[in-house]
């Protein structure tokens, strides 16, 4: 471009400054200045080019970056949906872990009349599974969160005059209860039970109200049972 230049102006100047030094200079000059705007311009087109070129690569760097996480939402969708899945499975295998919870114990022996409200201990045990029932205190005690069934059995050889109550207890609430207190005749029973849920601590035990008894001997009249239906 420089030689282009160089070449225009020495015609130029040949042609229109006939001799005259400074104009020949100043046409030179003007020349030159219009070339050099001639490539400040070139170069700022390209500058333009190039700043759309890396634009559009940013615009498709974008685009495949939105694309992925896309992709990225989906895989964590699907990996949430799995987790669910495989939490199901370990709280299917922790019920399969659940402890066996079952007793069944019974009296043996005539008890009371008594003076005040008793917890009725059933010495002779049949069963104790998880060994939740108290053979001293006659007292189960709920080791896990669940859904447990029990029963009782009573039993009284009234030798005239009927006088037994008992009742179901869970902690200090009357759940359910038996009465067997009108009537002349020998060797009433009665049973009772019910379906609790219980949280761990709960107490679960039969209650022998004041001033009544019950009759028992080898024959295990007198009966306490109960078992872990499900957890929760």
């Amino acid at each position: 471009m420089k030689h282009l230049v160089l070449l225009i102006c020495s015609l130029l100047s040949s042609s229109l400054c006939s001799g005259n030094t400074t104009c020949q200079l100043d046409t030179c000059a003007l020349l030159s200045e219009v070339a050099a705007m001639r490539e400040k311009l070139s170069a700022t087109s390209q500058t333009q080019s190039t700043v759309q070129q890396n634009l559009s690569t940013m615009m498709q760097k974008m685009a495949t970056m939105e694309a992925n996480l896309q992709s990225y939402k989906s895989q964590v969708e699907e990996l949430s949906k799995k987790n669910q899945a495989l939490e199901v499975q370990l709280n299917a295998l922790a019920g399969k872990s659940t402890p066996k919870i079952a007793f069944a114990v019974a009296l043996g022996a005539s008890l009371g009349p008594v003076s005040q409200y008793t917890t009725v201990i059933y010495p002779k045990i049949f069963s104790n599974i998880n060994s939740n029932y108290n053979s001293a205190t006659g007292i189960f005690t709920a080791p896990i969160r669940g859904v447990y069934y029990f029963t009782y059995s009573m039993f009284n050889n009234n030798n005239g005059q009927a006088n037994s109550v008992l009742a179901l207890m869970k902690n200090n609430e009357q759940i359910v209860a038996t009465w067997d207190t009108v009537g002349n005749d020998f060797n009433d029973s009665a049973t009772n039970g019910a379906v609790l849920q219980l949280e761990p601590g709960d107490a679960v035990y039969v209650k022998l109200f004041a001033n009544r008894q019950i009759y028992d001997d080898g024959a295990n009249y007198n009966t306490f049972r109960g078992f872990l239906l499900f957890t929760l």
